[in-house]
C-alpha cells in the first residue's frame, strides 16, 4: 500500500469510531429531553453550552484545533437541539400559534384601504385581488393604512412590499415590525411606467419630472436621455393628479396608463421604465391573526446576537426540516447601533408539522421572533 492509502485507512477507522461516538451521545441527548419534558425545562440552556465549550476547547493542544473544536460542539449541540425538538412534537407538546385558518379571507361586507389615490399601482392590486366592487378607500402614507387597520376603519389594507428592479419598499417592514397587523395575501402586478402630460402638452415641452422615487429609479435610463428636472412624490397617482391639476404643459408624471385615463392626462411616451418584466409585489394585511387552510407561504422576523456563527444557526433550522427558504433580508434596528432584524420568507404551512419543528427552535434561539403571516 502507498503512504497515502494507509493514511486514508487510519483515516476511516477513526470516522468510523466518531460515528459511533455521536450516535450513542444522540442517545444520551433523548434521556435529557425525556428528563426537560417531564421536569418543563427549556431545550436551550445557553449558559450549560458554553461552559461545556469553554471546557472542551481547553483539551485543544493549538489555536487552529480550538476553534475547530468549537465549531464541531456548537454543531453536535445543535443537532442535539434539533432532536429534543423533534421529541417534544411527538409527546405532543404542541407549539401554541394565535394563528386561526380559515376557508375564506373576506366576503362582500369589508372595506380595504389603500396608499395613495385614485389610479395608483396599488388600487390595481386591490382590484385584481378583492375585484373591482369593492368598497375601498385611500389615505396618503403607509403609516396611515396600518392606522387604519388598527382602529378598525378598514378590515385590509395593500401595500407594495418589493419591486422586481428596485427592491423592498424598507418603510412596509419597519411598520409589519411596529404594528399588530399580519400579511393574509399578496398580489404581483406588472408594472408598465407611462410619461403622462396635459392634453396640449409634446414631449419637448417637458421640463419637470413627478413620480415616486422607485419610479424615477426604475425609468432612469430614459430619464437620463432627457435635461429635466426630477422631483419625487409619495405617490404615482399624486405625480398624475399634480400634473392634472396644475395644467402646466411643462411638467409630467410617471405613473400607470390607468391612472392617465382617470385623470385625463396624455401618454407622452409608454413603457419608460427600462425593465420590460418589472412588476411590484403587494401584500394584503389585516389586524387579525389568520390564514388561509390552503396557505402556503410564511413570512416571519427575528433578532439574534450580534457575533460570529449566529444566523448561520438560526438558518440550520430551515435546513434540518426540509423548508425552502425564498428570502432573507435585513433591517437595522432603530435603538442599537449596527445591529439587524432579520426578515425571512419561506415555503409552509403553520399547520404543517416540519414548519411547528422549525418554528419552536426558532422561538427558543432568537428574539423578538414574530410571525407576520401565512398566506
Amino acid at each position: 500500500m502507498t503512504e497515502l492509502s494507509i493514511i486514508r485507512e487510519k483515516l476511516d477507522g477513526i470516522d468510523k469510531k466518531i460515528v459511533d461516538l455521536y450516535q450513542e451521545r444522540m442517545e444520551l441527548c433523548k434521556e435529557v429531553a425525556e428528563y426537560k419534558i417531564a421536569n418543563g425545562k427549556m431545550v436551550l440552556d445557553r449558559e450549560r453550552e458554553l461552559q461545556k465549550l469553554s471546557s472542551l476547547k481547553q483539551l485543544a493542544n493549538n489555536d487552529f484545533n480550538e476553534k475547530g473544536i468549537n465549531e464541531l460542539f456548537e454543531q453536535i449541540m445543535s443537532m442535539s437541539r434539533k432532536l429534543q425538538y423533534q421529541i417534544l412534537a411527538k409527546e405532543d407538546h404542541k407549539l401554541r400559534l394565535p394563528f386561526q385558518p380559515v376557508e375564506t379571507l373576506f366576503d362582500s361586507d369589508i372595506k380595504v384601504v389603500f396608499q395613495g389615490a385614485e389610479g395608483a399601482y396599488s388600487q390595481i392590486a386591490m382590484e385584481r385581488f378583492f375585484g373591482e366592487e369593492i368598497d375601498s378607500f385611500h389615505v396618503d402614507t403607509f403609516r396611515q393604512a396600518m392606522c387604519a387597520l388598527e382602529e378598525g376603519s378598514a378590515d385590509y389594507a395593500v401595500l407594495p412590499i418589493e419591486n422586481s428592479t428596485a427592491g423592498i419598499v424598507s418603510e412596509i417592514y419597519d411598520l409589519l415590525v411596529e404594528f399588530e397587523n399580519y400579511i393574509v395575501g399578496e398580489q404581483v402586478v406588472e408594472i408598465e411606467h407611462c410619461l403622462l402630460g396635459v392634453e396640449e402638452a409634446e414631449l419637448e415641452d417637458i421640463r419637470v419630472v413627478y413620480s415616486h422615487p422607485q419610479s424615477l429609479m426604475q425609468s432612469a435610463s430614459y430619464l437620463g436621455t432627457h435635461q429635466w428636472q426630477q422631483i419625487s412624490l409619495l405617490n404615482n397617482a399624486f405625480a398624475a393628479r399634480k400634473v392634472k391639476e396644475e395644467g402646466k404643459k411643462e411638467q409630467a408624471a410617471i405613473a400607470s396608463e390607468k391612472a392617465g385615463r382617470l385623470y385625463g392626462l396624455k401618454i407622452l411616451e409608454r413603457g419608460v421604465n427600462q425593465e420590460e418584466n418589472n412588476c411590484t409585489r403587494f401584500i394584503v394585511v389585516s389586524s387579525k391573526k389568520i390564514f388561509l387552510e390552503k396557505a402556503d407561504k410564511i413570512s416571519l422576523c427575528f433578532e439574534i446576537p450580534h457575533k460570529s456563527g449566529s444566523l448561520y444557526h438560526i438558518l440550520s433550522h430551515f435546513i434540518y426540516n426540509n423548508l425552502n427558504m425564498s428570502k432573507i433580508e435585513s433591517r437595522p434596528i432603530p435603538e442599537r447601533n449596527f445591529e439587524y432584524r432579520f426578515f425571512i420568507d419561506f415555503d409552509g404551512n403553520l399547520k404543517d408539522s416540519a414548519v411547528r419543528n422549525a418554528l419552536r427552535g426558532l422561538r427558543e434561539e432568537t428574539t423578538n421572533l414574530k410571525i407576520l403571516g401565512n398566506y
